[in-house]
């Protein structure tokens, strides 16, 4: 049964899955965003694909009235691209035209699935993302280029931030005028993309192995590979409250490994063997500097033993 009774004719038919782990303070918010946000489209399905919640993130799910929300439970904290597909393979895809996977914390501005949806409809776009604000309203940017060695060495001397704002030389896009213009990326933040459902049979399932962070790098750049572009559409707005990253130790080691992994994987081996010297050298000058994220990053990059193997607590590789 679709949401929108209203939905004009040929309205795009979107399935939404959120994944959600301990997301209770969130996940109402989120769901409440959704009624205004799918204005415009036949909203089909909004799967909560749990990994495991030990909160009432089922519950506020399962008690949700006025939209087709069913739930899917992984059975362990299997991490983002898990649930992700967990969520996907319990939507029959033939009745729809896109999905848009969205993190717990992310709120929906009014339209912003038809807008995003109308993106997809040109010839080889196969992911639109909107975007993305900070609870106050600012901008939180999240459009990325393509990882390269200068880039990370660039990172490693100067910051990502400062790099971002000196022409293309960072990775992360910070100038504003840039989220100001549509146009193509080359991958961008996972907190809220839609993703076609042509694009999806082609690119097939995302990679698990990756646990949190960088699944959605991996994503993007395996759909250009089939060349599927990575659309971003600025009229498209979602705010983000944001993870921790940031501040959690754990958790930044295992985004920078990922990334090097990434880079690994794709890239010959001189190539990789600079990208993680570059990272290594600028997380260890800001391990010195006394950032506790920076320390235990260095340590899971140097000490393979060090890294996460999961995200389950009492389980090797965790905390």
């Amino acid at each position: 049964m679709s949401h929108d009774a209203d939905a004009p004719p040929g309205a795009s038919r979107i399935a939404i899955v959120i994944v959600t782990y301990n997301s209770a303070d969130v996940l109402e918010g989120c769901l409440g965003s959704i009624v205004d946000g799918a204005r415009g489209v036949e909203l089909t399905n909004v799967v909560v694909a749990d990994n495991a919640s030990k909160d009432e993130s089922i519950k506020i799910a399962e008690t949700t009235v006025g939209l087709p929300v069913s739930t899917v439970q992984v059975g362990r904290n299997a991490g983002y691209a898990a649930a992700v597909n967990a969520g996907v393979a319990s939507l029959d895809l033939a009745g729809l035209d896109a999905v848009f996977v969205i993190n717990p914390d992310c709120r929906l501005r009014p339209g912003t699935l038809d807008v995003l949806a109308a993106s997809l409809r040109q010839p080889g776009r196969g992911i639109a993302v909107p975007r993305l604000v900070n609870p106050d309203g600012s901008l939180q940017p999240s459009l990325r280029r393509m990882p390269t060695v200068w880039r990370a060495v660039a990172e490693a001397v100067i910051g990502g931030s400062l790099a971002g704002r000196i022409g293309t030389l960072g990775e992360l896009v910070t100038d504003p005028e840039q989220y100001e213009m549509a146009g193509v990326a080359t991958w961008a933040t996972g907190a809220a993309m839609l993703i076609s459902v042509s694009a999806i049979r082609e690119i097939g399932n995302w990679d698990e192995s990756f646990l949190l962070y960088s699944e959605e790098t991996e994503y993007a750049l395996r759909a250009a590979d089939h060349g599927w572009t990575l659309w971003y559409e600025p009229t498209a707005v979602v705010e983000h409250i944001g993870g921790d990253s940031g501040t959690n130790p754990t958790l930044a080691s295992l985004l920078i490994v990922n990334k090097v992994r990434l880079f690994r994987q794709r890239r010959s081996r001189p190539a990789a063997a600079a990208y993680y010297a570059a990272v290594v050298l600028g997380e260890s000058a800001r391990a010195l500097a006394g950032r506790q994220t920076s320390k235990a990053s260095v340590a899971a990059l140097v000490r393979p033993s060090r890294r996460i193997t999961s995200l389950e607590p009492g389980r090797p590789g965790t905390e």
